[in-house]
């Protein structure tokens, strides 16, 4: 995500979240934003969204979930995003949005890269795990990166705590070359 890209989707997810909150429509506008982010980010529809020629309602249609309608205050809102030009960042809206969600709802989002896939088990243990550390409803999402030899790196955000076993070796070899 470009800066510039960021500091323009900003209002927009933040309005797009008040709007939400206020009705309290919170998920349904996050699984919209999250069609109609996809939707925008598929080659064949950017291609056609950044044509000037195409109409603002035309943009709109596209971009909204089956059965909402363009009436609809999600829909609104991405007709305003189309005439304001704006549609090529409704994946940074959708993202910021979701952060937003997230806090709002006390949820801390932590990225579990293991050696290996975790087993269910594995995932609710950690999620246990960090729910006592960090008093919050954890969200999960994890990843696999075989160089961590075994262990884990658990990212939530600013924290990073690296129980990976290269992480180890690598202080192992610190020390005894110290």
């Amino acid at each position: 995500m470009a800066t510039s890209s960021l500091t323009m989707a900003r209002p927009y997810a933040r309005a797009a979240f008040e709007t939400a909150r206020d009705t309290g429509t919170l998920a349904e506008w996050d699984r919209a934003l999250a069609f109609a982010a996809a939707a925008a980010s598929v080659p064949e529809a950017a291609r056609a969204l950044g044509n000037p020629r195409l109409a603002a309602a035309d943009l709109v249609s596209l971009l909204l979930p089956p059965g909402t309608s363009a009436d609809a205050p999600f829909g609104r809102f991405v007709a305003m995003l189309a005439e304001n030009r704006r549609i090529a960042l409704l994946p940074e809206i959708a993202g910021l949005y979701a952060a937003l969600r997230r806090e709002h709802e006390g949820v801390v989002r932590a990225v579990v890269t293991s050696a290996v896939p975790l087993d269910e088990s594995q995932r609710a243990a950690m999620a246990a795990a960090l729910e006592r550390r960090f008093g919050r409803r954890i969200e999960i999402e994890t990843a696999v990166d075989p160089s961590l030899i075994g262990g884990a790196v658990v990212t939530a955000g600013e924290l990073v705590i690296d129980g990976s076993v290269r992480n180890r070796l690598r202080q192992l070899r610190d020390a005894l070359t110290a």
